[in-house]
């Protein structure tokens, strides 16, 4: 699982290597905000969404080792949600920076 968010990552700065120069100063990020000024975020800002991956990616597997070692269920669903929590970031990361630029 840990290569996979290896792999996330790098894909992710790839990605915003690859197109830093098409994108423009500020980018919408913030959607359910209403439309204009609000929604708008510096670029480099983007990498709020990879900190947030690996952030939840590290509780998830902090919750599992520490509370529910103990309990089958519970260790399925988090093996099932980290790759699920990975993918999700990963695409919509990338579908922004393609959006934009």
């Amino acid at each position: 699982m840990l290569n996979l968010l290896i792999g996330a990552n790098v894909l992710m700065v790839v990605v915003f290597a690859i197109k830093f120069n098409t994108l423009p100063p500020q980018l919408p990020l913030f959607f359910n905000r209403p439309s204009g000024e609000s929604q708008l975020i510096d670029a480099w800002m983007i990498f709020l969404i990879p900190l947030i991956m690996n952030s939840l990616y590290t509780l998830n597997n902090y919750l599992e080792k520490r509370y529910f070692a103990s309990d089958e269920l519970l260790k399925v669903v988090f093996r099932y949600f980290n790759p699920f929590l990975i993918v999700t970031f990963t695409l919509i990361f990338i579908k922004l920076i393609f959006l934009v630029s």
